[in-house]
């Protein structure tokens, strides 16, 4: 598989993706500028964490409008697997690719923390090598993961079997407690309509090696490369 790596000024993540994807697990990686129009043929797209143009006006606002993103969005909108992490994230919903927003965390606080995570459906790519009783300790770190939707978007994403994760306890319950940054329904991610869109606030790349003492991260990303199997 050919994954393309978009970096934006403020992107932090770029490298821990690109090498992820690299030298972990053995793919095919490219850099894409922001300012570039070119995606050098690629089967993916990712979009990484960070403070793309600084996180001014709203988070991944104005990283939605770069040269680049006309091209990603065509790319999806062909049905092109996107991948949005954290920041990333935040940029897919700024440019209506996945539904919903990203508020302020409740506590108005950057967290950075691992947080459990429980996958909610096994009927995405990003989450087809997963069970619905697991559970994953993935890091977040973030000002602006506080997920949001109103009440006939989140219907929506229930009946249609749309949200990826979902904050948890060590155990896997779903509680309020669990919830680090307010969530509605302690979502963590959530997928679009046409299952090719993925966006979600935890941060797999961070917990995708031994030498990191978790490998939780790259269960998530392991499920991507069935598509080259």
């Amino acid at each position: 598989m050919k994954i393309g790596v978009v970096i934006f000024p403020g992107s932090n993540c770029d490298r821990d993706t690109l090498h992820v994807f690299g030298e972990v697990l053995g793919q095919q990686v490219v850099p894409l500028f922001h300012k570039e129009t070119d995606m050098q043929g690629v089967d993916m797209v990712v979009l990484p964490g960070g403070f793309s143009y600084g996180d001014y006006l709203r988070s991944g606002a104005i990283a939605r409008f770069s040269p680049i993103m006309e091209q990603v969005i065509a790319h999806a909108n062909r049905g092109g697997y996107l991948m949005g992490i954290c920041n990333g994230f935040q940029i897919l919903t700024e440019a209506k690719l996945v539904p919903g927003t990203l508020l302020h965390n409740e506590s108005r606080k950057f967290i950075c923390k691992n947080v459990f995570l429980k996958p909610q459906t096994t009927n995405t790519l990003l989450t087809q090598g997963l069970s619905t009783s697991d559970v994953l300790q993935v890091p977040i770190a973030h000002g602006e993961g506080n997920y949001y939707i109103d009440a006939d978007g989140l219907k929506a994403l229930n009946d249609n079997d749309q949200v990826l994760f979902r904050y948890c306890d060590a155990a896997g319950n779903i509680t309020a407690e669990s919830n680090p940054n307010g969530a509605l329904d302690n979502i963590a991610g959530v997928t679009n309509k046409g299952r090719n869109v993925f966006g979600m606030m935890p941060h797999p790349e961070r917990a995708a090696e031994d030498i990191l003492s978790n490998t939780d991260g790259l269960r998530i990303l392991e499920s991507l490369l069935s598509l080259v199997k």
